[in-house]
């Protein structure tokens, strides 16, 4: 089989453009900012050790008690970035780079500007909640662009270059085992971040989802011209059309399927209503579609 097809692959995804550049820069940053929030102010002050290299920061910092977890943490991500371009080269991510730099940064200047020497309440329920839902929504953001803050994904993209470990269980395991060394800190600490841990994995996977829900429809109609046209001319979107046949009294039908945004789905919804009061549609909820106007295959 010839692979000329997938050597010019990249040469046939088009180009982004400054405004989709300018989008996802904001994007990166938003969600990297959220992740160190969401660290410095609520893990390390509770000492919430869920994995990663925050968790072993947290770790590492009650063995080195002059060493702050927000500088081991600098210097971890510095260090794994180093290496990742040492290893990778010019492969190594630039959104990698990016985002691993920034959190690093931003976590070592808010220490220096807003010392933590406690927690902010005295509800630790409450306060691994921020713990948890503020990195798990910035990295639901940036897994949803294809970035990451580095950290343990570098040591991952080293092993599955030259190894032939699950990745996937691999962090797996050393996320457990970071977290269950939190114990170390008490067993109310303990048991807290094995409760993030569960908490974190469940909830990136549901940001990312509700992030990219769109709708699916299937409207079954008798007159499908104006629908057809209200979907592409005012919502902008694609359709496909075919001819059906009721079961009960044999009419003619026509099939319309479409795939839009959720917003987009109540209007079209509407419109549908509006123009033939019969109509039957079905919408199903999806969260990943790929092709144009959603998203790119990648």
């Amino acid at each position: 089989m010839s692979l000329k097809p997938f050597q010019k692959l990249k040469e046939v995804q088009p180009k982004k453009t400054k405004k989709e550049n300018l989008r996802e820069f904001l994007m990166l940053t938003l969600g990297t900012l959220l992740v160190a929030v969401g660290v410095y102010f609520f893990k390390f002050p509770n000492h919430f050790s869920t994995g990663g290299v925050s968790g072993i920061s947290i770790i590492l910092g009650s063995l080195l008690p002059h060493i702050t977890p927000a500088s081991l943490m600098f210097a971890i991500n510095m260090f794994l970035l180093l290496l990742g371009f040492l290893v990778f080269g010019k492969d190594f991510g630039i959104k990698t780079a990016y985002c691993s730099t920034l959190l690093s940064s931003a976590t070592w200047i808010l220490e220096r500007i807003i010392p933590m020497n406690q927690p902010f309440t005295d509800q630790p329920l409450l306060e691994l909640c921020f713990a948890v839902g503020l990195p798990a929504v910035g990295s639901a953001i940036l897994f949803n662009i294809q970035g990451s803050t580095g950290g343990t994904d570098v040591v991952a993209m080293i092993l599955k270059k030259f190894t032939h470990l699950d990745i996937g269980k691999a962090l797996m395991l050393s996320d457990i085992v970071i977290t269950f060394s939190s114990f170390a800190f008490g067993i109310q600490t303990g048991l807290f971040s094995i409760l993030g841990l569960v908490a974190k994995s469940l909830m990136v996977d549901m940001v990312i989802e509700n992030i990219n829900m769109c709708k699916y429809l299937t409207i079954i109609t008798s007159n499908p011209e104006p629908i057809c046209d209200y979907i592409i001319q005012v919502l902008h979107r694609g359709a496909t059309t075919y001819d059906a046949k009721g079961a009960f009294n044999h009419d003619n039908k026509e099939i319309i399927l479409t795939a839009m945004r959720r917003g987009q789905a109540v209007l079209l919804r509407q419109f549908v209503r509006s123009v033939d009061p019969k109509a039957f549609v079905l919408i199903t909820n999806t969260s990943e579609i790929v092709g144009k106007g959603f998203r790119g295959v990648s």
